[in-house]
């Protein structure tokens, strides 16, 4: 058994749209197909991945480092004990051969997608659902598939009024969300506030707004935002200010009683520790946002739950961001507490397996083998033209 190739191809998922801080109209993502020699159904079998929207396609580092590595490995070194399977650990190890620790920015990224492949890969070659090999591996030895979603959206775009963001925000409602996010910073305050009040408005009973800054606050206008937010009963309020400011998220924490959202611009175990060491996040209400196609993957990602679990918090306050149904898979493997969803926006990649639908604010994943990328046809489509 061994890796035969390894391909990657930068995709644009660009959109018309713009958070607080960044628009997306040249935005790419990196899709990696990790190919093998074992035969399933009269096919090779390939695992693919993908990075999550947010961060560009990652081919240079892919091409120029990761990849190189893992092909130039003894193909021995990659399989688990048995030698019956890829062993995703060791596969880790070999891409970050030579790497440094720290500066974790967009290789985390690079190898996150690589990574994601590789757990694809190791699941159809088992002949399981990924979600059932977590729980059987890391978990409770039970997956559970019915797992928690919310409907992110309420970008900023042009010509897009409250109206617009009401037919929005219904539109998910009528989907079966019960909880939606919409961004706010990209205005001034006033305009946000009706902004947040029209979505309000909208929602009825049982529904609820969650708001995401995207970082893009000082400290005192986190503060100001969080001292109007404490109006309304908000899911939560997500990453005021920049990532890396544990003090300004400590500060906005003290002030404000709602929960509190962030992580997803946090890369590591080292990162997941020091934002719960030092950035205030209380296990009770808060919520932990890491995502692992951006940061090393679902490798460093059940380190992640380590440092969770060490800080006395549960999986369960644990809701990625990226809308991917790697994400889903861990979530119903792994007992996290959810997942983001994007109904509208960077298709094919976002979204579920065809027929999955969202029923009173869940989703169940079907028994597909690996990620479950192949019950979603314009996904898969896109995947093999790959490989």
């Amino acid at each position: 058994m061994r890796i035969v190739d390894i391909r990657e191809r930068t995709l644009p998922i660009s959109s018309p749209i713009r958070n607080a801080y960044i628009d997306f109209s040249s935005m790419t993502l990196s899709l990696v197909a990790v190919v093998t020699d074992v035969v399933r159904d009269g096919r090779p079998v390939v695992g693919y991945g993908f990075n999550s929207n947010g961060r560009y396609g990652q081919g240079a580092l892919l091409r120029d480092r990761f990849i190189p590595r893992v092909l130039a490995a003894d193909a021995g070194s990659l399989l688990d004990d048995d030698g019956t399977n890829l062993d995703p650990h060791r596969i880790w190890a070999t891409a970050m051969t030579n790497e440094k620790p720290g500066g974790h920015g967009e290789r985390s990224v690079a190898v996150g997608t690589l990574d994601m492949a590789v757990w694809d890969a190791v699941a159809k070659i088992a002949g399981r659902p990924l979600h059932h090999l977590l729980a059987e591996r890391y978990g409770s030895g039970t997956a559970d598939p019915r797992v928690f979603v919310y409907a992110a959206g309420g970008y900023y775009y042009p010509g897009k009024d409250v109206s617009a963001l009401q037919d929005e925000m219904r539109g998910y409602l009528e989907r079966g969300y019960r909880v939606v996010k919409m961004k706010i910073g990209g205005a001034e305050l006033g305009e946000d506030l009706r902004r947040i009040e029209a979505v309000l408005d909208v929602l009825g009973p049982g529904r609820q707004l969650a708001v995401d800054a995207n970082g893009r606050f000082d400290r005192d206008t986190a503060l100001a935002y969080a001292d109007a937010l404490s109006a309304y009963d908000l899911f939560w309020y997500e990453e005021p200010g920049d990532p890396l400011d544990f003090a300004l998220n400590a500060a906005v924490a003290e002030r404000y009683a709602g929960p509190l959202a962030t992580g997803e611009n946090l890369f590591s175990a080292q990162d997941a520790a020091n934002l719960l060491r030092y950035g205030g996040m209380r296990p009770d209400r808060d919520w932990l946002q890491l995502d692992c196609a951006l940061s090393y993957g679902l490798v460093e990602y059940l380190r992640v739950l380590d440092v969770v679990a060490e800080h006395g918090w549960s999986a369960s306050r644990c809701i990625p961001h990226g809308g991917h149904q790697m994400s889903l898979a861990i979530a119903a493997g792994l007992g996290l507490g959810g997942n983001e969803s994007y109904p509208d926006l960077f298709q094919p990649f976002g979204g579920f397996p065809d027929g999955v639908a969202v029923v009173d604010g869940y989703v169940t994943l079907p028994d597909l083998p690996g990620i479950g990328f192949e019950g979603k046809k314009d996904l898969i489509e896109v995947m093999r033209s790959l490989a």
